[in-house]
């Protein structure tokens, strides 16, 4: 091999090296969005939800999402939008925008108002329910019948609406934060009510997962939500 050839080869030995650090490298060439945490464990939140259907949640489903969400966007201006900016003004994206943005934002909002301990709504909290629902119970009976009765896959919701607490659902993968939502408000509790989310463990009884909810609620993160 001749000095020139040599060279020519060290070089490309080089920037092939470089640019296969630069990829591997934090931060350098970083998708959009990643998956989020668990505050918890798969397991922590047993017997409500099983440990199973928690890890598929989260490492499949949520997982499907971002890496779709990502997909759609790389090279389009929203790749550097917060991904509630995106959600806000879905109307101007593609479906799959829309699919796929929705589903990271509700699974990411739905792990924060889990917890494995069991808790209370404080009293002030209970008072600004009963003063729109009349009481705790009333509620919760108004959102599980979203839930129940939100036909095929979709998520219930409690949301503030002009300063009100109020009940709804969206379809798929909507939510209330979209400028395309029937009822628009900001989401302070919500259920991911998609079989994926109860059937290993619930089958076709969606009503007892919904019941089942209601012990793994973070009222404490309701309430912040409320600030």
């Amino acid at each position: 091999m001749n000095r020139k050839s040599f060279l020519g080869t060290l070089f490309s030995g080089v920037l092939v090296s470089k640019i296969s650090w630069a990829k591997n490298a934090p931060g350098i060439f970083a998708e959009p969005f990643s998956l989020p945490a668990l505050p918890y464990a798969y397991y922590a939140l047993e017997p409500h939800f099983d440990a199973l259907t928690m890890e598929i949640h989260h490492s499949r489903h949520h997982q499907a999402y971002v890496t779709n969400l990502n997909k759609a966007i790389t090279g389009t201006p929203a790749e550097s939008l917060s991904l509630e900016e995106i959600i806000k003004n879905i109307s101007k994206y593609p479906t799959a925008v829309r699919n796929n943005g929705g589903g990271h934002w509700n699974h990411s909002f739905f792990w924060k108002i889990l917890s494995p301990k069991k808790q209370q709504p404080s009293e002030n909290l209970l008072s600004l329910i009963n003063k729109d629902f009349g009481s705790l119970d009333k509620m919760q009976a108004d959102f599980n019948a979203a839930a129940t009765s939100r036909f095929g896959s979709g998520w219930a919701w409690l949301i503030v609406q002009d300063g009100k607490l109020k009940v709804c659902s969206t379809p798929n993968q909507d939510n209330p934060l979209m400028d395309i939502a029937e009822i628009k408000g900001k989401p302070v509790l919500g259920i991911d009510v998609w079989e994926h989310a109860y059937y290993l463990k619930y089958q076709n009884k969606r009503a007892d997962y919904v019941k089942a909810f209601w012990n793994l609620v973070n009222w404490q993160e309701v309430e912040q939500l409320l600030k």
